[in-house]
């Protein structure tokens, strides 16, 4: 099997590492080949804080992927999160050399590139360049400008910029894991690949990706990415509140939010407890699930209020903004009993949970449904974009090239065709001087007959 036929996405995240395999099928939907899971060691909050540890856990998550699809793992397509990123609008134009021509992609490429010039605070580069509407000339609100005629081509950017060192970070990790990373993403943007439908990316909707280290946050509004951010809070926190509410290890307090937790203390009977075995001989401890929940609900809560404040910030409580689809809710850290509800009651949207399956051909055992595997779904998805957009500039190459063979043989036809026709003509007048001259000749014979019998009658 050759690389080009399958792609392949790393998502790097706090809590776990994981590597999946696709390619796409005759009927457009995604087959996975193989999908390789690892713990996250080096990560802390979405950056990279022990690189070794990192190309350990990226090397052994790939090793699994690589087994389980049967096919060599070399370009990747990795995602970015962390309180570092941050997002911010900008309106640029360019003045094209030659408005008498349609608008290309190289011209919208022009115009990104122009973009990526902008000056950022000292450290910070920029990671995605999105292009919201264009302008072209006088006329505005326009999504799709190519094909079209102007001199003038405007386009309001959103740019998604983060801290240049977590950038090198990330890319050496991978390169030290043996591997080429071939496109850089936005968690939340390759999330919302993976959960989102076109009708809610129109209608308005917030995708909120609750991760172990950070929740990410996406809008949408006329299929139209309008604001981005990072909550520098996950279901680590949950968890770490947990283990010191509680006064029991990590490894228990996990266990108990993901068997046992509840986003919200009312739905929880006081009689409900659990019990966690002691340490080395110590007597065990019973946990109300009531109190469990009353700590998980004051961390959630904290949370979605920062969220809410997101929302705010972009206008979402206005009418012309407002968020139709309300709120779609993944990541492991949406898997939490009654979540959606509480998200209900603090936003005042409509909630949903986002499961990443949808676009997956073969999930028969729904392994893949959880929506713990939105981001690692999103980026292969994205991978296999990129795969298709080179095969389509390679298939666009190689018609251009056919396009001048069949240019030139026609040149060459039309040259000969050309030259046909002037020998014929010289051919065709040196047969008809024959025939001239035959006549001539005929004529002559014919005189000279007549000549012999008149002079013979004269005789008689």
């Amino acid at each position: 099997m050759e690389n080009q036929e399958y792609s392949v996405g790393l998502d790097i995240g706090t809590t776990k590492i994981v590597a999946i395999v696709g390619r796409r099928n005759a009927h457009g939907k995604i087959e996975v080949l193989g999908v390789g899971k690892a713990k996250s060691l080096g990560v802390h909050k979405g950056i990279v804080n022990n690189i070794s540890q990192t190309i350990n856990s990226i090397k052994a998550a790939v090793s699994e992927a690589q087994s389980s699809a049967g096919v060599p793992i070399r370009k990747v397509t990795v995602g970015i999160a962390g309180k570092h990123i941050r997002s911010l609008q900008h309106s640029d134009y360019i003045m094209r050399e030659h408005p008498d021509k349609f608008i290309t992609d190289d011209d919208i490429e022009a115009l990104k590139d122009q973009v990526k010039k902008l000056v950022m605070l000292p450290g910070e580069e920029i990671i995605h360049v999105l292009p919201q509407e264009y302008k072209v000339d006088s006329e505005g609100e326009i999504q799709e400008p190519v094909g079209m005629h102007g001199k003038r081509l405007e386009a309001n950017f959103h740019v998604v910029v983060g801290q240049m060192g977590s950038i090198r970070n990330i890319a050496r990790c991978v390169r030290e894991a043996g591997l080429e990373m071939e496109a850089l993403t936005l968690e939340p943007l390759a999330s919302s690949e993976a959960v989102l439908t076109k009708e809610e990316k129109e209608a308005g909707v917030a995708i909120v990706d609750i991760g172990g280290g950070t929740t990410d946050i996406a809008i949408f509004k006329d299929n139209i990415i309008r604001h981005t951010c990072v909550i520098p809070y996950g279901g680590g926190i949950i968890t770490e509140d947990i283990k010191e509410g509680c006064s029991i290890i990590e490894k228990h307090a996990e266990q108990l939010k993901v068997k046992f937790g509840s986003a919200v203390p009312e739905l929880e009977k006081d009689s409900t407890f659990v019990t966690i075995p002691g340490l080395h001989g110590r007597p065990d401890k019973e946990i109300s699930l009531k109190t469990l929940a009353q700590i998980i609900n004051a961390r959630v809560e904290e949370i979605l209020e920062m969220v809410n404040t997101e929302l705010k910030a972009y206008g979402a409580f206005e009418q012309k903004k407002k968020l139709i689809a309300g709120i779609v809710l993944t990541g492991g850290g949406s898997n939490l009993k009654h979540l959606r509800q509480l998200a209900n009651y603090t936003t005042g949207f409509d909630s949903r949970i986002g499961f990443a399956n949808e676009y997956i051909a073969n999930d028969k055992n729904q392994y893949l449904k959880g929506p713990e595997f939105a981001t690692s779904i999103g980026l292969l998805m994205e991978s296999l974009k990129i795969r298709d957009k080179k095969q389509g500039a390679e298939t666009e190459e190689l018609m251009e090239e056919e396009m001048a063979k069949a240019e030139t043989a026609a040149a060459q036809t039309e040259t000969v065709q050309h030259v046909q026709p002037a020998a014929i003509v010289q051919e065709q007048s040196v047969v008809n001087e024959q025939q001239e001259n035959r006549r001539a000749k005929l004529t002559f014979g014919q005189s000279l007959m007549e000549k012999v019998k008149k002079f013979f009658e004269e005789v008689e």
